[in-house]
């Protein structure tokens, strides 16, 4: 019997995950069948169409349901929760989809998509800096917040719409800053190279003097005059500073 019920939880499961290519079970009604696929499927395919809004526009409704049950189909989610779905729809994109008819910046888009999903709904807290912090910024230790990403795409993703669906790389690679605010709204900010190398550099190290992270971009860029590149740097890191994406050195609980 045991065993027995075990093939039928998975012909259950497989009709109910890909119906066009799984026999219905024996013995289960064609309608009863439908309703479990449905309420299933629509789930899915619902959250996904809420949390990645352009890349659904984008497609015409074939296109969308051919993606979103391809994604049904073929990814086995590990996590229960609903809010994690969309994490792994781009686990999904970058491992086990094929197709050569999507636009090739399908898993760009979705992942600028996710980002600002996965900063609204962090457990991390914003650290509010003061005024005398950002007044001798070039003389502390510094950390990007957990909440501001810096990011790099080929594609300009935040400019695709309907109306620019770009199909060549750009000879420019896209920067961007994405970041929760303190009123808990996430922001998107292009960056120019040095402010995103800048950001990088903080990335690379959980701590390090403001000082220390200009006079290295200014190494990097060799530059005529340095000093010129460390008080435009400090300008920069210091309007970032304002907006509490750049913070004071983590300290570790004991």
């Amino acid at each position: 019997m045991s065993v027995d019920f075990k093939q039928t939880q998975l012909a259950f499961s497989a009709y109910i995950r890909d119906p066009f290519n799984n026999p219905k079970p024996k013995d289960v009604k064609p309608e009863r069948m439908q309703t479990y696929r449905e309420l299933f499927f629509n789930n899915i395919d619902s959250f996904l169409s809420s949390n990645f809004p352009v890349l659904r526009t984008i497609l015409d409704d074939n296109q969308w349901f051919e993606l979103s049950q391809d994604f049904f189909a073929k990814h086995p989610c590990s996590t229960p929760y609903f809010s994690e779905i969309p994490e792994e729809f781009i686990d999904y994109l970058q491992n086990e989809r094929q197709s050569e008819t999507d636009f090739p910046f399908l898993l760009e888009l979705a992942h600028y998509e996710w980002v600002e999903m996965a900063l609204s709904i962090s457990q991390e807290q914003i650290t509010i800096n003061t005024e005398s912090f950002i007044d001798n910024l070039a003389n502390e230790r510094i950390s990007l917040s957990a909440l501001a990403w810096p990011l790099v795409y080929q594609f300009p993703v935040q400019q695709i719409s309907p109306d620019f669906l770009p199909t060549v790389i750009p000879e420019n690679p896209t920067f961007l800053l994405v970041y929760r605010a303190v009123d808990d709204e996430v922001n998107f900010v292009q960056l120019p190279p040095i402010t995103f190398r800048l950001l990088q550099i903080l990335q690379e190290n959980e701590s390090i003097l403001c000082i220390d992270c200009l006079t290295q971009i200014a190494t990097e860029s060799a530059y005529a005059e340095p000093e010129k590149i460390i008080q435009s740097g400090l300008q920069i890191l210091k309007d970032l500073a304002v907006k509490n994406i750049i913070q004071a050195e983590k300290i570790s609980k004991s």
